[in-house]
């Protein structure tokens, strides 16, 4: 899947409020309508169950079965990389076979979060992963996991055999730097705001979650970057920042499913212990969805 791994990919949010279980199902025709919505704006790829998409409050069965309905519906018009990371191997483990009967082209697996495993405990992690045959992307974001990975860690994961890429959201430019060039992996932004200078350090591309509402721009960003029209792209960045620091204000994915419920798209509903944004923070949102060119409709 490496060379898979370019261009725009949406991190998809998981919508609830299907018909049972109190309003927590998953909204089975809100999901394929999303799903559609991005095929038609142009992205490359799909990621369904990752942490926009809430993995960490699905249960197992249900992220299986998100993978495989994403799966099914995008029917091989662009590549899907399924969410599949746990701070347990053998869940992860589970997950990644999951994935991949479920017909999935690649995982994302995020590195194992709260227990901090040491270097040793990583590749081991990751070779039984990748054991199962489907590319491996790493992703890499300390601020959540409470690891972060050296280059000197990456080294090593590269070394494995099905570990292709990265999604990485440290925010450490000299770590992206000194990983573009050692070439062993590709390398994908994990935070929209690190876009635009991650693109001119040589990234592949994005894992986006505001591709929801602008994907159309943060294509033509990443097609300006690639044509070297950097002044141009500058400016579409530019306009979208505020919208940007908007979606994570609170918790992502609930500032995000505020601006997706308000468009119709979902209901506003997130798994406990997240919940919905203050209207404080849905004001901002607001503000800036209008500022990005994506006004959302009154209430």
């Amino acid at each position: 899947m490496g060379e898979m791994l370019s261009g725009l990919f949406t991190a998809l949010v998981t919508p609830f409020g299907g018909a049972s279980s109190g309003g927590e199902a998953i909204d089975w025709p809100a999901l394929e309508g999303l799903v559609e919505e991005q095929l038609e704006a142009g992205v490359d790829g799909l990621v369904p169950c990752g942490t926009t998409g809430e993995a960490s409050t699905l249960r197992t069965e249900e992220q299986l079965q998100v993978i495989r309905f994403v799966v099914e519906r995008v029917a091989g018009r662009v590549p899907v990389l399924a969410g599949a990371g746990a701070n347990s191997t053998p869940e992860a483990l589970a997950l990644t076979r999951g994935a991949q009967e479920a017909g999935a082209d690649g995982v994302l697996s995020v590195t194992p979060y709260y227990n901090r495993p040491q270097i040793a405990g990583l590749v081991a992690h990751y070779r039984e992963l990748a054991s199962v045959g489907l590319p491996v992307v790493l992703y890499n974001i300390p601020a959540r996991t409470g690891l972060g990975l050296t280059i000197d860690d990456y080294r090593r994961l590269a070394r494995i055999p099905g570990v292709v890429g990265t999604k990485e959201a440290s925010g450490d430019g000299a770590l992206v730097d000194q990983l573009l060039l050692d070439g062993e992996l590709t390398v994908l932004c994990g935070d929209d705001a690190a876009l635009l200078p991650m693109l001119a350090q040589g990234a592949a591309g994005a894992i986006s979650v505001a591709s929801h509402l602008v994907a159309r721009d943060l294509i033509d960003l990443i097609d300006l970057m690639r044509e070297g029209a950097v002044a141009e792209a500058r400016e579409i960045h530019r306009r979208l920042v505020p919208l940007f620091r908007a979606l994570f204000l609170e918790s992502n994915p609930a500032p995000l499913k505020s601006a997706l419920a308000r468009r119709g798209r979902i209901r506003n509903i997130l798994r406990p212990p997240l919940a919905p944004v203050t209207e404080r923070t849905f004001r901002v949102v607001e503000e800036a969805c209008a500022a990005a060119g994506v006004p959302l409709p009154s209430a």
